[in-house]
């Protein structure tokens, strides 16, 4: 597939390593523009773009920015996308590391995705935001394997949905779908799934135990 990477950080350097290593077309963006990024495109031969350019023709798009960053993203940034494009966010509300307060969130009760898909202007799909970056490169098994983790997946439009599962399927992680996105809030940081290396029962466990109310070291 051709899939379009906005963010070059933790997560979307290695989802750029292993994506092109499985033989997708990936573009890859970030905020500082392309020529930071000839180091990243010459390991993995991903073609480094701006990120209005990152979206362009491709099926999936993976946004994998701090959420503070969310609202500077370029305009129309997925103008140009392929039909029926799906939009990954990995992202997640830290207020007092990182993001500083966001009323949308704190104040009118949306998941974090929520906001962020207001922001976009198209529907996310909530993944790998609880997912340790590393594990990326390191924990791929194949299905069946007693040691492969599961990755929650949330979000409201079910094509898409299903394509995100599949591609995780094909980095080597199985998936719970975890409800709509305005369920997502049991995947947000602080609950028991965030940063879980568990197979699908135990996500699934995890995802009942979660508790709406936002822990204090996550409210801003």
């Amino acid at each position: 597939m051709k899939i379009g990477i906005i963010g070059a950080g933790n997560i979307g350097g290695n989802l750029t390593r292993r994506l092109t290593a499985l033989g997708h077309d990936v573009s890859v963006a970030n905020s500082r523009g392309p020529e930071t990024l000839k180091a990243l495109a010459e390991e993995t031969g991903a073609t480094a773009v701006r990120a209005e350019e990152a979206a362009k023709g491709a099926e999936v798009v993976v946004v994998t920015v701090p959420l503070k960053a969310v609202p500077h993203l370029p305009s129309g940034l997925l103008d140009g996308a392929a039909e029926g494009v799906a939009v990954i966010d990995t992202g997640n509300y830290y207020p007092r590391e990182r993001d500083g307060r966001i009323a949308g969130i704190e104040d009118e009760g949306r998941t974090e995705s929520r906001w962020t898909e207001q922001h976009l202007g198209h529907p996310v799909i909530k993944a790998f935001n609880g997912t340790y970056a590393q594990d990326i490169l390191d924990r791929p098994r194949p299905a069946g394997d007693p040691e492969r983790i599961a990755l929650p997946v949330a979000g409201d439009d079910e094509a898409a949905k299903a394509k995100v599962r599949a591609l995780i399927d094909e980095l080597g992680f199985d998936t719970v779908d975890a409800g709509g996105l305005d369920d997502s809030w049991r995947q947000q940081p602080g609950t028991p799934v965030y940063g879980l290396r568990a197979d699908v029962e135990g996500v699934k466990k995890a995802l009942t135990a979660a508790s709406r109310e936002r822990p204090a070291d996550f409210r801003g």
